[in-house]
Parts: structure tokens; sequence; C-alpha cells
């Protein structure tokens, strides 16, 4: 890694080898920057305020061999990124406003990217996370990733089941507790639904009704004005000498029928007087009939004003107007086959949630029984490390355990509560002699014990991770003496197998590293390139000698030191 500008690093290249590098140094130095910059390439969080004061931005970039079929090298290829002979190049500038960028494979890509590939690429372990395993729901999260498919699999389907029934008890809660105020909108409904069907109306009903009400309304005078306008086109009966249109029409036509011959322009008016001779008749017929039809029955005027006023009635409730109600009542009648078909749904979310627990209960126990088979397991297992890191006489055992609630899943005959992950409820105990009794390690072990238990819950998992490199910041804390040397002795181990990175203070651990890397200050405060440097032959015997006595020249200091490097040697 080469890191730029961040906290106490000016400028200066990382170079882990393979098998076991230790990162030592005094206390501020910025060891703790190394692991820092690892979480940027993964995708971590970027804090303003690890931006070295005075420079614009930080910048962190690595450099990670993977194998061409690695999922995180297809997952880079998916996003665009090129390896480079095995490699993967990645970066992260992180800017002193707090804007982020991150770069794989010499492409931009999302910071979620970086995180997407970090499970595959690294695990980090370091004091924070030995907070976290003191928590029961993340140790139920280790024993889960422990045991793998096992629990994988019941967990998955649980889940879903889980998600459903959610779903399921959301409706039919719905469902029922809006129950009075379904009925009273469905009542509201078949009111006003029959009200409408008692009526019956037809679409533009009530154009034609106040049409036919105009008319009605006025029968006395549309007759008078027809008889008048008749008796002007056709004649009066009772009057045989007064002078009616239709007569003088005519007597003009054949007027100009006399001379026509002479003149086509006049024939050509003779023919238009024809033509009004002929429409003036057809009116006078229709004025004629129009009177003959006219209904003036005050009854007929009654039943429709009567027809109206229903109709009235209905559009004062349901619409502007008849359209709008036919409209509105088959709105309503959709809506009141809705209502009217709650009841059934609840019948039938009803059968759904019973058939949803009873699945649950049986994911449920299946998970149980995973993660007793599995707890078994992880608790020898870390049970050995433990014997290899002095403590040898330790036991570790899970308990899992369910709590009684009536309205829970059935599991082992008893109804238990149970939540999106299951039913149980883990917990990690510590017997740190024979005869004590198991306790949960936040109560039951000293703080020294306690980092020795968490490094070999890491130790174990990493027998399980697929992960090529692992990072152990500090997990060391609050150890020394011949627990040190067997911590030591126990990541070296674990780095036959994969690379492994330690920042240590303790040279226990250090002495057992394939490589030493030392992080300093320069005079000013800062970490530059010649700040890290890798440490070999007498250097390394200073360094160690070091962090034994604080003094670099004493004598029994150096020769502790030479002697912790050839018991690791001889371990090797």
């Amino acid at each position: 890694m080469r890191i730029r500008s961040l906290g106490v690093i000016d400028d200066a290249v990382v170079e882990l080898s393979p098998g076991f590098t230790a990162v030592t140094g005094e206390t501020g130095a910025g060891k703790t920057m190394v692991v820092t910059s690892l979480g940027l390439l993964l995708g971590g969080r970027a804090d303003p305020a690890l931006v070295r004061i005075g420079a614009k931005s930080a910048v962190v970039e690595g450099r990670i061999r993977v194998s061409a079929d690695a999922p995180a090298a297809l997952r880079a290829e998916e996003a665009g990124a090129e390896l480079d002979e095995g490699t993967l190049l990645i970066s992260r500038t992180v800017s002193a406003e707090g804007r982020s960028r991150a770069h794989l494979g010499g492409r931009s890509v999302p910071v979620g990217m970086l995180s997407e590939l970090a499970d595959e690429l690294v695990a980090v372990h370091g004091q924070t996370d030995q907070q976290g395993l003191l928590r029961p729901a993340r140790q139920r999260e280790a024993l889960d990733r422990y045991a793998g498919d096992a629990v994988t699999g019941p967990h998955a389907k649980y889940a879903a089941a889980y998600r459903r029934l959610r779903a399921v008890a959301a409706e039919l809660d719905e469902l029922t507790t809006r129950a009075r105020e379904r009925a009273q909108e469905a009542d509201l409904l078949r009111f006003g639904l029959d009200e409408i069907a008692a009526v019956e109306p037809r679409s533009g009903e009530d154009v034609e009704l106040a049409a036919e009400a105009e008319r009605l309304g006025h029968a006395e005078a549309l007759a008078s004005a027809a008889s008048v306008a008749h008796a002007a086109l056709a004649g009066n009966p009772e009057d045989p000498e007064a002078v009616d249109a239709t007569t003088l029409v005519a007597g003009a036509g054949r007027a100009l029928d006399a001379v026509r011959a002479h003149d086509p322009a006049l024939a050509a008016l003779a023919d238009r007087m024809g033509e009004i001779s002929i429409l003036l008749g057809d009116v006078a017929g229709e004025l004629a009939g129009y009177a003959d039809n006219l209904d003036a029955d005050p009854l007929r005027l009654a039943a429709v004003e009567e027809r109206r006023a229903a109709l009235t009635q209905l559009t004062r409730k349901y619409g502007a107007d008849i359209a709008a109600v036919l409209a509105w009542a088959e709105q309503g009648a959709a809506r009141l086959t809705e209502l009217d078909g709650d009841d059934g749904r609840i019948g039938e979310l009803i059968t759904e949630r019973d058939a949803l627990r009873g699945e649950l209960s049986e994911l449920a126990q299946a998970l149980t029984d995973a993660r007793t088979e599995a707890a078994a397991r992880f608790a020898e297992a870390v049970t050995e490390e433990l014997a290899s890191l002095a403590m040898p006489h330790a036991r570790v055992s899970f308990a899992v355990r369910q709590t009684d609630d009536p309205d829970g899943v059935e599991i082992g005959g008893r109804p238990v509560a149970y939540g999106p992950h299951g039913a149980d409820e883990v917990e990690l105990l510590l017997a740190p002699h024979p005869g004590a009794p198991p306790r949960p390690i936040a109560k039951g072990a000293s703080g020294g014990e306690l980092s020795r238990v968490m490094l070999a819950v890491e130790v174990v998992f990493a027998g399980t991770d697929p992960v090529p490199t692992y990072l152990f910041d500090e997990v060391d804390a609050g150890v020394g003496g011949k627990a040190a040397v067997e911590i030591g002795r126990r990541l070296a181990k674990l780095a036959k197998s994969a690379q492994v990175v330690v920042v240590t203070h303790l040279p226990q651990v250090a002495a057992f590293a394939d490589r030493q890397l030392l992080v300093e200050k320069t005079d000013d405060g800062s970490v530059t390139r010649s700040g890290v440097t890798v440490l070999e032959g007498e250097d390394r015997v200073r360094e160690l000698s070091r962090m034994l006595a604080g003094q670099e020249d004493s004598e029994t200091a150096r020769a502790h030191a030479e002697e912790l490097l050839a018991t690791a040697r001889a371990d090797v």
C-alpha cells in the first residue's frame, strides 16, 4: 500500500510479504493508520478528520494479488476493472471536505463496490471486533457464520417465511381493526345503490325531461304562435279575404314564368321563386302538424316535474348530472364487492397465517438443531485454541436457548419468542479453570483472558473463512509473558496457510513474524517514505529490545530479543 496525507503519515509505502508480517513502533507512531488505510481500500467510512492537516486530500493505493477465477476478480471485471498480471489495483481518495472517490482496476467505481469485494479479500479483526463479539447478537452471527450451509439454508427459508408472516399479519390487522369503518362504508354504499336502483335513471334522461318540461310549460303560447304563423303562410279559413304569403309568392312566380323565356337571368329568379313557394308550403304544413300534435296535458307536465325532482335528489347526492350518478353507481358497486370480499379475505389470511406459523416452527427447530450442533464444534475448536494460548484448563461453550412466549412459535413442544433470525438466543460462555461455572465471556474473563478468547475465536474463524488475508489489530492487548509467546506461535501457524498482518506492541508476537515493519516518525511528527522500514538482522534485534525493555542498547534486552528470535525460528 502507498499512503499519502493520512493522519500522521505524510507519504509512506507499506510492503506486506506472504506469511506473517508484524507492524511495530512507538505508541502514536502511526501503526493504526495501516489498519485505517486498509479499511479505506475495502470501502470503509471516509472521515475527513483523517486527512493530514494542511493537505487537500488523503490517498491510499493498494495492490492485491488475486487469481483470475476468484469471485473478487470476477466481480471486479463485471464492474469494468482490469487485472494487471494477476493483481488488482485499488485506490481511495478522501478530500478534506469529506468527499470520497474510489477506483478499481483503473476504473472509477462507487465506494460500495469496494465493500462488496472486502469479504472476499481481507478479514479485519481488531479491538472493535472484540467488543462487538461481546454482544449476544454478534455471537449468534458468529455461530451462524461458522456453521455455514447447515444454517444458511434453513435461515434463508425461515427469513422468507418470517417476512411473509409479517406481511400477512399486517394485512390481517388492518382488515380486522378497520372492520367497523368498512361496515359503515358498505352500508352507505348499499343505501346509495338502492336509492339509485329505485329511480332507475337513464343516461341523458335529465336533459330530455328538462326540454320537455320547458315545452309543456309554454304549450299555449307555442300553439298560438304556430297558428298565427300558419295563417300568415297558408291563409285563415275564417277570413277568406285575408292575403297570405303562399298566395302572394305563387302570384309572383306566375308573373315571372310568363316572361322567363326572354331573359335567362329572370328565368333563374323565377326558379328561385318556385323553390320559395315549395319551402313555404312545407313550413306551413309542419306548423299545422305541430299545432295539432302539441301536448298541453297538465297531467303530463306534473309527471315530468315529478320525475325531474326524483332525478334531482340523485344529482344532489351522487353527481352533477345523471351521467355522473350512473358512474358513481358503477364505482360504488365495485367497491362494495371489494368490501364484501374482505370477510372472505380475512378467512384466507387466517388460514395462511396459521400455516406460516407452523412452517416457521419447523424451520426454527431446524435452525436450533443446526446451531446446537455447530455450537458444540465451535466451542471445542475454540477450547483447543485456548490450550495453545496458555489457557489449557479453560473451557468455552455456547448457550443456545429460547424464551417462553405464549404468542410465539412452537419449538420442542413449547411456545417461544421468535424474530427475524429464528427463536434462539446465543451466548458464548467461559469457564477459565476447572470447577468454575461457565459465565458469559463479558463477565467471566479478565482482560488478558478475553483477548486470548477473542483471538482463539478469530483463529477458528480464519479456518472457515475463504479469504486469503487476515489483519489483526492489537488483539493481543492485555496479555504478556508465556501467553504472548503462544499467541505469536499460533499466528505463525496460521500464516502457513494465509497471509497474516498483525499490528502489535508485544515483542513475543513480533518475533514470530516472517517480516517485521517498523513505523516511526520524523522529527516534525510525520511518517514519510523512510518512516516505514523492513527490519532485518541487527535492526530487528534493536527494535525487539526496545519493545522488551524500552532500551535498544540494553545487553539483557538484546539477549532476550535474540532468544525470542531463536525460539521463533526453531518453532517454524
